[in-house]
């Protein structure tokens, strides 16, 4: 996690188009008064949890393929986590190794993605999903490095981490290559590890720092550098754009993926929360997590239903 610490730092220190505001940090920290509004993980039980190995199965693949879903506006994070729940509910099996490497997008004579009894029909949903062939992809690594090395279960990924946050992160973004969420910015490598970070703390949550969530350096963990986190800091003052990269924004124009503007948004937010949350430990005496931090900044983002973000066709977020 220093890697993604240390490069973030580099990005916003030499960004041409994002400010992290020294100012914006202070008026939030001071707002807020070292306490932020606790934010319980699945809080609306959308997602399956029964305490045990297959939670573990459920939360690995719904991070697998926990990315993109502006393009549909219909569609959100909480259709795929209900859809795979329902899954799992209806057939224990569903996310077995072997039945992960076996589900597939079809396409018709126009070779078109169309619906089958495969990723769709799991999720019930209608018609086809944003990076669908990618979604698809990735459920076929998982499934093939789960089976070839740790027993078909990701628990067995786990356990190998011996309760280090920062030691799962390397375990997964080794082995699974559709979790090394690396960029090259102005020559110089940058770590973020949405995906692998964000497992981390979904096993951290659902099992509420116990058994498979027990991690003695959960505080290692950056924030999670997604759509909604950056937006959400822009409009709390935090994050500046440059004029050109606002109207891109505004009028919902596409930002591709490893650009300077995409790597910008995400760094400088990583590097911003980590700045409020020793700003916090200054002012206060308190020790807050970036991951919490991150929940309550998601959670502010999500019941603001106006809020415009970046559009990027990734599979990192």
């Amino acid at each position: 996690m220093d890697d993604v610490r240390e490069t973030s730092a580099w990005v916003a220190t030499h960004s041409s188009h994002v400010l992290v505001d020294s100012s914006g940090i202070e008026k939030v920290v001071e707002n807020i008064q070292g306490s932020i509004p606790k934010v319980e993980w699945d809080y609306e039980g959308i997602h399956y949890f029964d305490n045990g190995p297959l939670s573990v199965q459920y939360l690995f693949v719904l991070d697998a393929m926990n990315f993109c879903f502006w393009p549909d506006k219909d569609l959100n994070y909480d259709h795929l986590a209900l859809g795979l729940k329902a899954a799992l509910q209806n057939d224990k099996s569903a996310f077995d190794a072997d039945r992960l490497q076996k589900y597939t997008g079809k396409k018709d004579e126009s070779n078109l993605l169309v619906s089958g009894p495969e990723l769709r029909e799991l999720l019930k949903w209608p018609r086809p999903l944003p990076l669908e062939d990618e979604r698809v992809r990735l459920l076929h690594e998982v499934g093939f490095e789960l089976e070839r090395n740790f027993g078909g279960k990701a628990s067995n990924l786990v356990e190998l981490c011996g309760k280090s946050a920062a030691k799962l992160v390397a375990l997964v973004t080794r082995h699974f290559a559709g979790f090394r969420d690396h960029s090259v910015y102005k020559g110089h490598q940058v770590f973020l590890y949405k995906r692998a970070q964000i497992f981390v703390a979904d096993l951290w949550g659902a099992f509420k720092g116990q058994g498979y969530g027990e991690f003695y350096d959960i505080g290692s963990i950056t924030m999670f550098a997604d759509y909604v986190v950056p937006a959400v800091l822009e409009q709390l003052g935090v994050l500046k754009y440059s004029s050109r990269l606002a109207n891109i924004i505004e009028t919902n124009n596409e930002i591709s993926s490893g650009s300077e503007e995409e790597v910008e948004l995400r760094a400088c937010s990583v590097y911003a929360v980590e700045k409020m949350r020793e700003l916090i430990r200054i002012k206060s005496g308190k020790q807050v997590l970036s991951v919490e931090l991150d929940l309550w900044l998601w959670s502010v983002g999500v019941q603001c239903p106006a809020l415009q973000h970046h559009r990027t066709l990734s599979i990192y977020y």
